[in-house]
């Protein structure tokens, strides 16, 4: 037993020979990748298909049942950055892979739930793995591919993406329809076996490991804190029964966190975020417009099946309107780079941010027409796949190989807070609008305008290449 060599789980191994020197290995690596960004938003969107079945079979409100997606949505945000820190320590395959076999676990481990505590308790494991997955898909896609390949082979990624967020509903209601709530988790027990293989083989070993970066347990928990109680007082904000004593005291948490968590992390040795590399590179901006980015994709989805219904359309007709937006996406994600080879990073941000003001702004018009709005949302999908893998690039391109899963880490944590931040707006706009009979959607819709104009403002603040970057982050 003592010479029992445990190597093979600790350490990443090398991918075969055959696979590491074929012309298409780097595509054949995007492509492992991308299976865990499809599965990753398929299960983010078909889960919400489980609402009804879940209220009825364990008697409980949406209320309660909502926190089957907040509780994964919490422990992602919070997780993301400090597991991209641990494998750019430890390596970004080798936790790829156990994300994905924590995920199957986990997703087992749903299926069975006795109790809805015990499901939730459950979709927290299964955030875990999904944070293993999503802070790593990043570095191992710039990892993978040349320099000069990385904004196509993100827009690959973008697309699995949104092919996984577009199918989650339909394939949702099919199994929910003729299998029950828990064949939606028990679906990804063999893709997450079939993934761990293709990683194992396909994956190269990461490069450039940063073994210097120490630990930061106050930065973790300052941040957890004010990402869960900003949450939890939103979610308060959006018709979740809560006392507002309650919401306004998670609000003031969420804020005095947040402020500790900045000041703290400017005095860290080994900084959770290196707010210095923030300020001084644009990256900060680049975020804020990823969150955004990503704020802007989700809230329609949000804000659009109960307009459906009170126009009377089916919920497949309502599904195939919505499926515009991430068929748009998924269409500009892959075709950009095709129709604009010449255009920059920045050209892209601001030529989508823009396009997806413009449509938006549309929108508040014109909403009314489920034709129109089907048209609207193909665009506004297409503007954001113009301007998400471009923004996503830039942001890699900017950073030291050695930062790249850290650094990826924090555009996952964007894409979290966007896609959670886009439920509880949207949900709090349309149940404001109710309280006050204001015409919920146009609410809703002023506000997304808003934030595309804040969208295509953060490129202002941003470098124009990577080399401005890097120089003012050695300043």
């Amino acid at each position: 037993m003592s010479d029992f060599d445990l190597g093979a789980l600790t350490r990443e191994t090398a991918r075969p020979k055959w696979v590491r020197e074929h012309r298409r290995a780097p595509w054949a690596a995007v492509g492992a990748v991308c299976l865990g960004a499809f599965m990753g938003q398929l299960d983010a969107s078909i889960v919400t298909l489980t609402y009804p079945r879940l209220q009825s079979e364990f008697g409980t409100g949406l209320g309660a049942v909502a926190w089957v997606s907040m509780s994964y949505l919490v422990v992602l945000a919070v997780l993301l950055v400090p597991v991209g820190r641990w494998a750019d320590r430890r390596g970004r395959k080798l936790l790829y892979l156990y994300g994905f076999g924590l995920f199957s676990l986990a997703s087992a481990a749903c299926a069975l739930a006795p109790t809805l505590g015990w499901l939730v308790v459950g979709r927290g494991f299964q955030a875990v793995g999904a944070a293993l997955l999503q802070a790593n898909s990043v570095a191992l896609v710039v990892l993978s591919v040349p320099a000069s390949r990385v904004r196509i082979a993100l827009g690959l990624q973008g697309a699995a993406q949104a092919v996984g967020l577009a199918l989650g509903p339909t394939l949702g209601g099919v199994l929910v329809e003729a299998y029950g709530w828990r064949s939606v988790f028990w679906v990804n027990v063999p893709v997450g076996l079939v993934a761990i293989l293709a990683g194992h083989v396909l994956l190269p070993r990461s490069r450039d490991l940063n073994g210097r970066q120490g630990a930061d347990p106050t930065g973790f928990v300052l941040f957890a804190a004010a990402v869960v109680t900003g949450l939890l007082a939103l979610s308060g904000l959006s018709g979740m029964p809560q006392p507002s004593s309650v919401v306004v005291g998670l609000g003031v948490v969420a804020v005095v966190a947040a402020a500790a968590f900045w000041h703290a992390e400017r005095r860290a040795v080994a900084p959770l975020v290196d707010i210095h590399l923030l300020a001084a590179g644009g990256l900060g901006a680049s975020l804020a417009g990823a969150l955004l980015a990503y704020l802007l994709l989700f809230a329609p989805l949000v804000l659009y099946p109960s307009v459906f219904a009170a126009w009377g359309l089916s919920a497949a007709a309502g599904g195939l309107v919505l499926s515009c937006l991430p068929t748009g996406f998924a269409a500009a994600a892959v075709g950009a780079n095709v129709l604009h080879v010449q255009a920059s990073n920045r050209q892209r941000i601001v030529v989508g941010s823009l396009g997806v003001f413009a449509a938006v702004a549309a929108n508040v018009v014109l909403w009314r027409s489920p034709d129109l709005v089907a048209a609207l949302l193909l665009l506004m999908g297409a503007f954001l796949g113009l301007a998400i893998p471009a923004n996503n690039a830039a942001v890699m391109t900017a950073v030291p190989a050695s930062d790249a899963a850290a650094v990826g880490g924090m555009v996952n944590v964007a894409r979290a807070l966007g896609t959670s931040l886009g439920v509880a707006i949207t949900a709090m706009g349309v149940h404001v609008a109710n309280l006050h009979q204001w015409a919920g959607p146009e609410v809703v819709l002023v506000a997304l305008a808003v934030c595309a104009v804040a969208l295509a403002a953060t490129t202002l603040r941003r470098p124009t290449t990577p080399g401005e970057t890097m120089a003012r982050c050695a300043r």
